[in-house]
């Protein structure tokens, strides 16, 4: 006889043995009428009336004669003795790990074959007995210790074990990537796994080391090899992950908020000169022609870097001269093609619809990476150029969105008031309020007061006396 044929009857009565069904359903925690996850929004009455209650374990048996899953008696093993959130929840998930080995290793609860003898006293609380016949040792995964000795409030608790941290961070990567679209996931992912490397380099092993030192450590790191703006940008995508760890009491508490972001002052891209703007379209236009046609979008229909990345050839509705741009503040905005972008748009009806406008070889391809990097790759590729008239970084493609706006602005102007100007221009650039409109106006400086000389020139000179 082979040993499956041994082993196996054995598994299927202890585990499935009904109908191929559990016996037993996952042990839960009651926490005192309150959600766990929902913790750190309580007021701190809420929380001390959910602690003055008692917090157990709870699962639920199969009933052998009825086959009905049946409410078994909490477990409390002590844990009202601990007086915090933190020890309490910490020590249920030490009971929980417990129970499962057991049920798995075929415990059946007193109620029906077995006594489990439970004692307390002044000195001494709850405890889970073993259950008569020792179940086989199944291996533990490494660093992992099951306590089942009882704490008292001078006890110091067995950690729960826990798992790595490249398995806790790519559990929280899932959760995003199911509720966040490619281009907010890719910034969750990049910073996070810049921090597993990081730990690792650091010899930093366990998930429960990793303290509100450790992580002002590496932010620190990130600002001598960067800037404040990165520095608090892995501040934010850490948080966020770090609540989602939280939130499935992977770890006990998100202690990342209470570091301190840094003031930064964003560098704001620089409108370009007429001269600028000449040489820079000569050179594209010797040099780059697809990448000049990518500035024009940019220039001539008021669109951010990454919409222009977005279009693909059926947001290009030549016939009625409108695209169809998915932009940061809403689903879909609808902007018109204006007749100087028309009259150098090539032929788009043989393209394929699904395909993406701009690709780095031709116009109309496949392209298949995240936006970001679309977007990143074309300011590249625009340095190459704007390096050729030694430009700093406060040039780049969104100064072509300043300069044509600025340029509108001031043409407008010559023939509308100031609140006419603004109205219409709403409508074009694409800002939501005409206050927005404005604080963006401001700054790029594109209405500038009229030559004052005059009023200065009135004024007497210095010395000189009246009659």
């Amino acid at each position: 006889m082979s040993l499956n044929s041994i082993l196996l009857p054995t598994v299927y009565d202890n585990v499935y043995g009904l109908n191929m069904k559990l016996n037993y359903s996952e042990p839960k925690f009651y926490t005192g009428g309150v959600s766990i996850k929902g913790w750190s929004k309580l007021t701190n009455r809420q929380k001390k009336d959910a602690l003055a209650k008692d917090w157990y374990v709870y699962f639920s048996y199969r009933n052998p004669k009825t086959y009905k899953l049946e409410r078994q008696t909490p477990i409390k093993a002590g844990v009202n003795h601990l007086k915090t959130k933190k020890e309490r929840l910490q020590f249920m998930k030490v009971i929980k790990r417990i129970l499962i080995f057991k049920l798995q290793s075929g415990y059946v609860p007193k109620s029906y074959e077995q006594n489990i003898k439970a004692t307390q006293s002044d000195s001494k609380v709850e405890n889970i007995e073993k259950p008569k016949t020792e179940p086989k040792k199944i291996e533990q995964p490494p660093n992992e210790i099951i306590n089942t000795t009882p704490p008292t409030t001078n006890t110091t608790l067995t950690e729960d074990p826990e798992i790595s941290i490249k398995e806790a961070f790519d559990f929280a990567l899932k959760i995003k990537k199911q509720s966040l679209s490619p281009n907010s996931y890719s910034g969750y992912h990049g910073p996070l796994k810049q921090f597993e490397r990081w730990l690792d380099e650091n010899e930093i092993t366990s998930l429960k080391s990793i303290t509100k030192k450790t992580v002002v450590q590496y932010l620190n790191s990130v600002l001598a090899r960067t800037s404040p703006r990165t520095r608090n940008n892995a501040r934010t995508s850490l948080s966020a992950i770090f609540t989602t760890l939280e939130d499935n009491e992977i770890i006990d508490d998100n202690f990342i908020p209470k570091i301190k972001p840094l003031s930064t002052k964003p560098t704001r891209n620089k409108t370009f000169t007429p001269e600028q703007e000449s040489k820079l379209e000569t050179c594209m236009n010797e040099n780059d022609q697809l990448l000049l046609s990518f500035v024009k979008f940019v220039s001539l229909c008021f669109l951010r870097p990454i919409e222009v990345c977005r279009l693909k050839i059926k947001d290009i509705d030549v016939a009625d001269r409108k695209i169809y741009v998915k932009a940061k503040n809403k689903k879909v905005k609808i902007k018109i093609i204006p007749e100087i972008l028309l009259n150098i748009l090539p032929d788009l009806s043989k393209e394929n619809p699904e395909h993406f406008l701009f690709t780095p070889y031709k116009i109309g391809g496949e392209w298949d990476i995240p936006e970001r990097d679309k977007r990143n790759y074309f300011s590249k590729r625009f340095k190459k150029i704007k390096d050729q008239f030694n430009l700093g970084k406060e040039y780049g493609l969104y100064s072509y969105r300043h300069t044509y706006i600025t340029k509108l602005y001031r043409e407008m102007r010559k023939e509308l008031n100031t609140s006419d100007t603004k109205s219409t221009l709403l409508g074009i650039t694409g800002h939501s309020t005409i206050s927005s409109l404005e604080k963006y106006l401001r700054d790029i400086d594109a209405e500038l007061p009229e030559d004052y000389s005059e009023f200065l020139q009135s004024s007497p000179k210095p010395g000189s006396q009246n009659g």
